[in-house]
């Protein structure tokens, strides 16, 4: 039987990262594997010469935006597979117009992202990193009143998640096997889902103002862009945590930082607006802020399984199955 043709578009170091032995085996075994071995990231044209006779493409991070002139020579092209988070920053209209299907491994990432969410949220909480501080600066017995609120159980607390999306939903989940008691804001899910969920629907100002704990997973679309303002900012109340995995396009990083200069809440924000964030960015001298580099998704065991959850779709795909993580228009439009 004749293998497909699969161009893998993704450059080392990266692709030892993500692409195990067992996974490219596995992709062998059904198609003809072309790998970039450039060591870089090919740019738009150089895919364009290299797409003839693919049936298959699996990318990652770097893959360039997959317009009309770049699939004008993509003869056989039938499915992108990407090993990686969103696809909104290759995909086009030209893709779908093609007919050419696309599948990704958010879903993966969402397992990684989700676990960070909760954890961040258990440190503003109970503050082990001041601990760890203090201790380590040689106060014997670290005072706790002079940490920016006092320690707290996660069990019982109110948790809002504003988006129920991949990361949304397995951080419910998470949020409830330690048993908080889990609220969401995300006018597309439906009130029957919810419930299946376990979770309580409410509105965003609602979930704001009574959710000790606040963890957001909202998409970038054009309506959540500053979603999260100074008038929503103010409705936070005192001591609560708010935690920040998505993208800062969903809220004003300035209102935000105003907010947190009184002092009144804490944050643990992994993204921002300009990253890396500035030496001097104000953020980095707030006691009330835990800060980390967009490193929510980034685990071994995410990482490892992003081409083998693509790599199954691919195989499904030529075997005329239907697709775990297949993306249509009307699901892009929502999704992050």
């Amino acid at each position: 039987m004749a293998k497909y043709n699969v161009l893998v578009t993704i450059p080392q170091p990266l692709r030892d990262e993500i692409l195990t032995a067992e996974t490219l085996e596995r992709l062998q075994s059904f198609a003809n594997v072309v790998l970039n071995e450039d060591g870089r990231n090919w740019t738009a044209e150089e895919l364009a010469d290299k797409l003839p006779g693919m049936d298959a493409i699996l990318a990652s991070w770097g893959l360039p935006k997959l317009t009309e002139e770049v699939l004008a020579k993509a003869d056989r092209l039938r499915i992108v597979a990407y090993a990686a988070g969103s696809v909104k920053y290759f995909v086009t209209d030209a893709l779908f117009q093609r007919g050419i299907v696309v599948t990704h491994a958010a879903s993966r990432i969402a397992d990684s992202v989700a676990e960070f969410a909760l954890l961040l949220a258990m440190i503003g909480l109970r503050f082990p990193h001041e601990f760890d501080r203090r201790m380590k600066a040689g106060e014997p017995w670290p005072r706790r009143d002079v940490f920016p609120f006092p320690e707290r159980e996660i069990a019982k607390r109110k948790v809002g998640i504003l988006g129920m999306g991949y990361v949304g939903r397995r951080a419910a989940r998470l949020f409830q096997g330690v048993g908080a008691e889990v609220w969401a804001y995300d006018p597309y899910l439906p009130e029957e889902q919810a419930k299946e969920l376990g979770v309580r629907k409410v509105d965003l100002d609602t979930l704001l103002s009574q959710c000790e704990v606040i963890s957001i997973h909202l998409p970038t679309t054009p309506e959540t862009h500053h979603m999260l303002g100074a008038r929503e900012f103010s409705l936070v109340q005192d001591g609560a945590i708010l935690v920040q995995t998505a993208r800062s396009w969903v809220w004003d990083e300035e209102a935000l930082l105003k907010e947190l200069q009184q002092g009144r809440f804490w944050a643990a924000i992994d993204v921002y607006d300009q990253e890396p964030l500035p030496e001097d960015h104000p953020f980095r001298k707030l006691s009330n802020v835990f800060l980390t580099p967009h490193v929510a998704g980034r685990t071994v065991d995410s990482y490892q399984s992003l081409t083998a959850e693509v790599v199954g779709d691919l195989e499904r795909f030529f075997n005329g199955q239907p697709l775990l993580h297949q993306i249509s228009p009307e699901k892009l439009a929502i999704m992050a």
